[in-house]
């Protein structure tokens, strides 16, 4: 690849996901050890490719999951969240490769190793499914999360304020209970992989709200007022209690920002 942009955009055309996995994390691998070299030549392509067999549905004609334990409400379950971590990695690529250029070095490093840990994370869970007999494809997904990536290509303060500030702090506020239903249906290692991602995703809301604080700041703009008005505009669902907020704290949220909105 002549650059990591390239890399990038290569990835995002990927449709098969293991492929997808694989390209993820040598581009990020490459990069860190210095043979992949920072550039951005090319361009983002305006949605990434997945598997040619996944069903996509509105998200409002989608069937609701049951919270019971049986095996039909399970799969649903992992399925959703495996969809959720498929696209967070293509989320994470093009936040690298659509603003990288305008952004610092840390901004890269930091988004590349978010990409990074949504590959990992998609394949504990794509794995977990596989154990229950059902495979990533197997039932519909809706397209809200690239929807939000789409509201928000031109600004990456509009980017940051959505994805990670808004998409990923509502997982830290659903996971533990999500995590609570599994563990008390018997499911420990579906517990163990909730409990890596929600550590994981902390840091990924923290890195987003860093650095929408460093552009605000460049900009002379006030954070909280900032991130109101772009969430305000650029997205359409509800900012809703209850709220985790000791895990909201840790990633760097305002409170008062946030429940201004719910």
């Amino acid at each position: 690849m002549a650059d990591l942009s390239h890399a990038i955009r290569a990835a995002l055309l990927t449709a098969d996901a293991p492929a997808k996995v694989r390209a993820t994390r040598s581009l990020v691998r490459a990069w860190r050890r210095g043979t992949l070299p920072t550039g951005f030549a090319a361009t983002m392509p305006d949605r990434p490719e997945w598997p040619a067999h996944l069903h996509i549905a509105p998200a409002s004609q989608m069937p609701k999951r049951g919270r019971g334990g049986s095996h039909r409400n399970r799969a649903a379950l992992w399925h959703a969240l495996a969809h959720i971590e498929f696209v967070a990695i293509d989320l994470a690529l093009d936040m690298v490769g659509r603003f990288g250029a305008q952004m610092d070095e840390s901004f890269i490093a930091d988004f590349l190793g978010v990409a990074a840990d949504e590959a990992m994370h998609f394949t504990l869970i794509a794995r977990h499914l596989r154990e229950m007999g059902v495979h990533y494809g197997d039932l519909p997904v809706h397209d809200g999360l690239w929807s939000a990536a789409q509201d928000t290509s031109g600004d990456v303060a509009a980017r940051l304020a959505v994805v990670p500030m808004v998409l990923e702090a509502r997982a830290l506020d659903v996971t533990p209970s999500t995590l609570a239903r599994v563990r008390a249906a018997g499911d420990e290692r579906g517990a163990r992989i909730l409990e890596r991602i929600l550590d994981d995703e902390i840091r990924h809301v923290r890195a987003g709200s860093s650095h929408f604080g460093r552009i605000c700041e460049k900009r002379g703009k006030p954070v909280d007022e900032s991130w109101i008005a772009l969430v305000q505009q650029h997205f359409s669902g509800a900012v809703k209690p209850p709220f985790n907020d000791s895990a909201r704290l840790a990633g760097g949220l305002s409170r008062d920002a946030y429940t201004a909105l719910a």
